[in-house]
């Protein structure tokens, strides 16, 4: 495998990590740069006429005003859709807008969409409180229907909204199966993926026609920017092209410029957020306040069949379910906690323990869950701190029982 040096473009399918080095960037075009400058504009000026004219094709590579980005929205672009094997790629300013703005370039009023009932809570916020009042028909569905949202599924049904594993409580679904059976009416999938990353789970061989990002996640993976992506096979991409367009949504050069640089070392960061995740799942599952740990790489999860089928690794999220303490000893164990903070977000280099305030909306799923649930990020902290961190605040959680 060889690499041409002045574009860092491969001339053959290389591994992971090599692409993450070289994708996305051309030293040749910026004075020999590593990194893809950060661009910061609006107009940009046209030489002539014809160079005007060309630069208003839907698919000139190039843009003619900031707003439809420039070489750095480009260099990201390019990288996520080589990472995800699609045809192409959108940059929007949040993940929850690459979400929002993704379902509504593919639905009109009088469509039915159906909603993994396990779905993100602002994206299901999003179609409770906006799709609904746009006359559009919402459905949610048992994440672990596979096959059987043939039963569902309408003539004008237009998306199938996916996210594998689900939010909070970490189902697995069988996009393949879903997928072969939306595509039989001729409705879009649209799979939220950041959970799982380009890395862990290719959605274009599983028949997803758009892949989502909340790139603030893994992709940044430093905390320290927002930023959304979504990918589209050929199939899908003038239309998801065309709707965030007609939506206005762009996003920041900066962020995008450190959505590229994070990007650099995601492969490297995975491997240990996969590695650690796994070990203190485990060591949960041993103490006497949990009922339950949701993590589907575990041989003990309902859904590791599925996910060892399909992914190709996993990530450092994932949810315990506590047994029934009472508030004084879940407040006990999140002061106890030293190196894991409270927060939104998860895929940085930092640890989270995140408390529910109250059980997940569910309307379609066969489980519900009605004790505490704590997700927990687990960081790029020695593993042996981290068991140790919450080994002593679940001592301090029982000295409060």
């Amino acid at each position: 495998m060889s690499f041409d040096k002045t574009s860092g473009s491969p001339s053959m399918p290389a591994h992971v990590d090599t692409q993450l080095a070289h994708i996305g960037r051309e030293p040749s075009r910026f004075a020999g740069m590593v990194n893809t400058p950060v661009f910061r504009g609006s107009t940009i000026i046209a030489n002539n006429l014809e160079d005007w004219e060309a630069s208003r094709q839907i698919d000139n590579p190039m843009s003619n005003y900031g707003r439809f980005g420039t070489p750095t929205t480009r260099s990201f672009e390019q990288a996520i859709t080589t990472l995800e094997g699609g045809h192409n790629c959108l940059v929007f300013p949040s993940g929850l807008s690459a979400c929002t703005h993704s379902i509504m370039a593919f639905v009109k009023s009088g469509d039915h969409v159906l909603i993994t009932d396990s779905v993100y809570g602002p994206t299901r916020t999003f179609a409770d409180r906006v799709l609904r009042r746009m006359g559009i028909d919402v459905e949610f569905f048992d994440p672990l229907i596979g096959g059987e949202i043939r039963n569902l599924l309408r003539p004008n049904t237009s998306v199938v909204f996916v996210e594998s594993p689900g939010s909070w409580t970490f189902e697995v679904q069988d996009i393949p199966a879903i997928a072969e059976e939306a595509h039989k009416v001729g409705a879009y999938v649209l799979l939220d993926n950041t959970w799982a990353t380009p890395l862990f789970f290719k959605p274009f061989e599983h028949g997803v026609d758009v892949s989502i990002h909340a790139a603030t996640k893994y992709i940044v993976g430093h905390s320290d920017a927002l930023l959304g992506v979504a990918s589209a096979n050929e199939r899908a991409w003038c239309i998801l092209k065309h709707g965030a367009h007609d939506f206005g949504q762009t996003a920041g050069p900066d962020d995008i410029y450190l959505a590229l640089r994070g990007m650099r070392s995601m492969s490297v960061r995975l491997r240990q957020h996969w590695e650690s995740g796994i070990q203190l799942a485990e060591y949960l599952r041993t103490q006497p306040l949990v009922e339950s740990v949701l993590h589907p790489a575990l041989p003990s999860d309902p859904g590791y069949k599925l996910w060892q089928r399909d992914f190709l690794g996993a990530s450092g999220l994932f949810t315990i379910e506590l047994k029934e303490v009472g508030r004084p000893a879940l407040s006990k164990f999140f002061s106890s906690l030293e190196l894991f903070g409270i927060g939104l977000s998860w895929g940085g280099f930092e640890s989270l323990a995140l408390p529910l305030d109250k059980p997940p909306t569910r309307v379609a799923s066969k489980k519900s869950y009605q004790n505490p649930l704590v997700r927990i990020h687990v960081g790029l902290e020695n593993i042996e701190d981290l068991v140790s961190d919450m080994g002593q605040a679940f001592k301090q959680m029982e000295k409060a029982l």
